[in-house]
């Protein structure tokens, strides 16, 4: 085997065996799997630490779309259309064995990966998702008025609302739905309900320009 081959061979058996035995899985038990020498990983990554972020960009940064960020913010759609069609994709793309597995298990233990990918979703969906709310409801927007612990924590609930489905099938290995299409339309039709009920309880109005 050439070593790019070797290579993507280490890197698709590991992504396989952490999925299933968690971050404290040790390399050594992963050649053993794979029937290579326990130097022929290290050949290829320097560290335990370095196959777990060849891991994170695998798993996570190949599965997430760029284009997601500029759906939240066109506004030539309705805000409801691109909340669905947002999260419609990103169960599609990331509701997934090995995914969802790597995702809770490295939330346990000291290899940032959670944490990192969380950021990439505030920065991309939720903060955005919060200021098109508003911009929808004809409330200040975040320059104006900045974003509240309230709001975000909103908007978290119902991403939280969505994987928690994937949690249930992937780790809970409890029933699920088969077509999750319904689900996720009304889990956004009843969060939009009632933030628009609730947000402009939240949203102070902006401050009138003082005049000399």
């Amino acid at each position: 085997m050439r070593a790019p081959e070797r290579e993507r061979f280490i890197v698709d058996e590991a992504i396989r065996f952490f999925a299933e035995q968690g971050f404290g899985g040790q390399t050594r038990e992963l050649a053993k799997r794979m029937g290579i020498t326990h130097s022929a990983i290290y050949r290829h990554f320097p560290s335990k630490e370095a196959l777990i972020e060849r891991v994170y960009e695998e798993v996570f940064l190949s599965r997430w779309s760029p284009s997601w960020s500029a759906l939240i913010r066109d506004r030539s759609l309705s805000f409801e259309e691109r909340l669905s069609r947002f999260y419609l994709e990103y169960v599609e793309r990331v509701f997934e064995y090995n995914w969802v597995r790597i995702f809770v298990f490295s939330g346990m233990k000291s290899f940032n990966i959670t944490g990192r990918y969380l950021d990439i979703v505030r920065k991309d969906i939720i903060e955005p998702a919060c200021n098109e709310l508003r911009h929808d409801l004809g409330l200040p927007s975040s320059e104006t008025v900045p974003l509240s612990e309230r709001e975000t924590e909103m908007f978290w609930g119902l991403h939280g609302r969505v994987f928690y489905l994937a949690i249930r099938r992937y780790v809970y290995e409890t029933p699920t739905p088969d077509h999750l299409d319904d689900i996720v339309r009304d889990a956004i039709t009843a969060f939009l309900d009632g933030s628009k009920a609730l947000m402009p309880k939240l949203v102070p109005p902006a401050a009138e320009p003082t005049s000399f």
